[in-house]
């Protein structure tokens, strides 16, 4: 936040995309400077019939318009979210309200997965893996070695890796949700 107001901090949001599926989880805080406000805050959702995955770390209010946003690119470019995922960064960044949003979305579905930024950053881990948030890097590390070390499914290394993401970060809980597709 602005004007000398505490700044919120919240949430480590990670998905899979592993052997056909996709999984995509979120903690469930958020804090204001360095009180937690809410510890089940609900920051995934699934959409279009539980085929496309999303999450959001930032601003809880901006994360929702954007997830209005991203649903509208979703009608108009059915079938094709990676279509959907550019439209809506070319309008982020280009949209003088949009602009001003504070929030960073990661999407996800069996075939692709990105993270979306105000900025027009629109980024497609190689490895199927990708995270945002105060927690984003130690869950990311901990999905790539789960991945790399082990059998799990998507689900299980999601839900592990925001498990040890938030025994690390102190914006991050043990308050887990997680979709899979």
């Amino acid at each position: 936040m602005h004007d000398g107001l505490p700044r919120f901090r919240a949430t480590t949001i990670v998905a899979v995309r592993k052997d056909g599926k996709v999984a995509l989880g979120g903690d469930g805080q958020v804090t204001v400077g360095d009180t937690v406000m809410k510890s089940r805050a609900q920051k995934v959702r699934a959409l279009r019939g539980g085929q496309i995955l999303a999450g959001f770390a930032g601003a809880a209010a901006d994360a929702m318009t954007l997830f209005e946003k991203f649903e509208e690119k979703l009608e108009r470019f059915p079938g094709n979210m990676p279509r959907a995922a550019v439209e809506l960064a070319k309008d982020w960044r280009g949209d003088r309200v949009l602009r001003r949003l504070e929030a960073l979305l990661a999407v996800a579905d069996r075939a692709h997965g990105f993270v979306i930024s105000g900025n027009g950053e629109l980024i497609e881990p190689d490895d199927g893996i990708l995270a945002i948030g105060s927690g984003g890097s130690y869950a990311l590390a901990a999905a790539r070695a789960l991945t790399d070390n082990t059998e799990l499914p998507a689900v299980e290394v999601v839900r592990k890796s925001l498990t040890i993401a938030g025994e690390i970060c102190v914006y991050t809980n043990t308050n887990i949700t997680v979709l899979e597709a």
